[in-house]
């Protein structure tokens, strides 16, 4: 739009400039003075009424351009209708003044008919050819058929813009809809890890403390056994405390490499469990740079099978490989520990996992069995 009002104040410019200097000319025939005037109301009126309607201020004013414009051809058709190239200008300018199509076409008519007055006025006493209120005319057809023209392909415009936005305001939903869904996921594993090992484990407390305190005076020996039972208990659950807040920390890839994250998890991991862990990069090789969604999933996904071998695994040693392979970049968890049965494993863990996975075109892949250790696998797209 910007090009388009550049354009239309060129043509303006020059236009009616050089219209005045024709105007100013000793061998125009008619009073000056008046064809002068009538040009110079013009131009105020574009600079005053028609450049802020341009800009999209238009209110009343467009209206009194249009009226402006009308009298100003009519003055110089009467005067002198050499000038009346200048209906190369008007013609344009009233379909972008114009509210609608049928404000157009009123506009385009009033501008022709004051055009035409004075030529016809001209023939009608011999003074005039006809031809020249008929070019009125062809130009007049143009006009409307170029104004129809303009207004379908502004419509046109209007609807894909209105399109562009609902499908932005879409997407904006999608996205708000797609984090309240994993904040609730994230919610609701929290919960199930809490019931699951936290509230188990406190409920035992409670029931061992109950024993003990009725065993306490009729058989301290057996109040003591039950007191180094809820100490175990005790402790047990402080480990699962850690694992669990273990698991939901922040993601530390604000002010390192993925491949540096990887390696403070392992550390800290390590200084948490007494538990070796080994990152191992030497098949990562040169390639794209993942997004830094894609990074956030395979630390996830990492954080995630660290704290099943924390919780499960009984291990002795763990090795985190990560791997660039066809187009793919991937995060191995690798464990010596007691392994389980895939087929029969439940977990939210790594079915929050999975979902988190998947919204990044990605997979993950458990391989495990009884007695030789676990696999976990995160792949994402080399994007």
């Amino acid at each position: 739009m910007r090009i388009t009002r550049l354009v239309l104040h060129t043509a303006f410019a020059v236009l009616v400039g050089t219209a005045l200097v024709l105007a100013s000319a000793a061998d125009v025939g008619g009073p000056r003075p008046a064809l002068v005037a009538a040009l110079g109301v013009w131009v105020a009126a574009y600079v005053v009424l028609g450049v802020p309607a341009l800009h999209g201020r238009r209110g009343g004013r467009s209206v009194a351009y249009l009226v402006v414009l009308v009298a100003v051809l009519a003055v110089v058709a009467a005067v002198e209708p050499s000038l009346l190239f200048l209906m190369f200008l008007a013609y344009p300018q009233v379909w972008f003044f114009a509210e609608d199509v049928r404000s157009g076409a009123v506009w385009s008519v009033a501008v022709a008919g004051a055009a035409s007055a004075g030529p016809l006025v001209a023939a009608a006493r011999g003074d005039e050819p006809l031809w020249g209120p008929g070019q009125t005319l062809v130009g007049l057809l143009f006009s409307l058929a170029m104004g129809l023209w303009v207004f379908r392909v502004i419509e046109h415009s209007d609807q894909r813009a209105a399109l562009i936005r609902e499908l932005e305001r879409t997407r904006v939903e999608l996205a708000t809809a797609e984090r309240e869904r994993g904040v609730l996921a994230e919610r609701e594993r929290l919960a199930r890890e809490v019931h699951d090992t936290l509230a188990q484990g406190y409920t035992s407390i409670i029931v061992l403390a109950q024993t003990a305190a009725a065993q306490l005076a009729a058989d301290p020996a057996a109040a003591r056994n039950r007191l180094g039972l809820i100490e175990e208990v005790a402790r047990d659950n402080l480990a699962e405390a850690r694992a669990v807040v273990a698991a939901f920390q922040p993601v530390a890839l604000d002010d390192a490499t993925l491949v540096e994250a990887l390696e403070r998890l392992a550390a800290r991991f390590t200084r948490e469990t007494g538990l070796p862990v080994r990152v191992d990069t030497a098949a990562l090789g040169e390639g794209p740079p993942l997004r830094r969604d894609e990074e956030i999933v395979l630390l996830r996904g990492a954080q995630e099978a660290l704290t099943n071998v924390r919780r499960h695994a009984g291990a002795s040693a763990v090795v985190v490989r990560l791997a660039r392979v066809v187009g793919q970049v991937s995060v191995h968890v690798e464990d010596d520990g007691v392994g389980f049965d895939v087929a029969t494993a439940e977990g939210a863990g790594l079915d929050g996992l999975r979902g988190r996975v998947e919204q990044v075109g990605g997979a993950v892949d458990v391989a495990s069995a009884p007695g030789q250790g676990t696999r976990v696998t995160v792949r994402v797209p080399a994007s």
